[in-house]
């Protein structure tokens, strides 16, 4: 496979991802849209189904990472090339933004319809229920290790779980919503949170506010620095047992 797709695989899927998980923030806190009041049982499912669909659709060509703290943390232990990181990551990124993009798209009116600009900014990417920089770090480094150990462990072959796999990613990321997600809306994927707030940026949203720089660099090197602590957890672990 040439770097070439690899790039544009996940490229696409990190849209995908954004589109399906954006766009279930959208549907249950716009207004007046048919999902409005949907809940975080909503929310955390759809995430995690939209990580599988994505893992699915572009995963056999590229691994579906769709996640900037998946491809470093797989460099970091030789999983995949350094060679490959720069263009898996600006994929990634440029993936979140047109899904960012393509969620603006689909509920225009209702994002007209809405007047809180916070609601507006949250469907684009994660904001802390209590804002405390240092905590947000530490549970989004947890919640992303959590994630880089589970993802790891899935594809190890002694579980030969084979095209089940991208499900039970999926899974995964539906369970550290429902357990881990409440403080801080587990970005867990810097992609997910910079390429989205990007669009929200550069969008023609009515009555948006500001894109929250100050807080974005807590989803964005707090998965990057778990997902690597996870990755040598992991590895610790497993070169413990065999």
């Amino acid at each position: 496979m040439s770097n070439m797709a690899m790039y544009l695989a996940e490229f696409f899927g990190t849209m995908i991802l954004i589109l399906l998980g954006d766009g279930v923030v959208a549907n249950v806190s716009l207004k007046k849209s048919k999902g409005e009041g949907g809940g975080w049982i909503v929310v955390t499912t759809a995430w995690g189904l939209a990580v599988a669909m994505a893992a699915y659709i572009t995963g056999w060509v590229s691994g579906a990472h769709i996640n900037p703290a998946v491809t470093v943390a797989n460099a970091f232990i030789g999983n995949i090339s350094w060679s490959l990181v720069p263009g898996y990551v600006i994929s990634q990124v440029l993936g979140g933004i047109a899904g960012g993009i393509l969620v603006y798209v689909s509920f225009r009116d209702h994002f007209a319809a809405t007047d809180d600009a916070d609601t507006k900014l949250g469907v684009f990417c994660t904001a802390p229920a209590i804002r405390n920089i240092k905590w947000n770090f530490i549970t989004e480094v947890i919640g992303t290790a959590m994630l880089v150990i589970g993802l790891l462990g899935i594809a190890h072959s002694n579980n030969g779980v084979g095209p089940l796999g991208a499900l039970l990613a999926g899974f995964l990321v539906w369970s550290i919503g429902l357990s881990l997600g409440g403080p801080t809306g587990y970005a867990i994927n810097p992609a997910r949170d910079l390429g989205p707030r990007i669009a929200h940026a550069i969008l023609p949203i009515p009555g948006k506010r500001d894109a929250d720089w100050s807080y974005s660099m807590v989803p964005v090197i707090g998965p990057i620095v778990g997902g690597v602590i996870g990755a040598f957890i992991y590895q610790f672990v497993l070169n413990m047992w065999v």
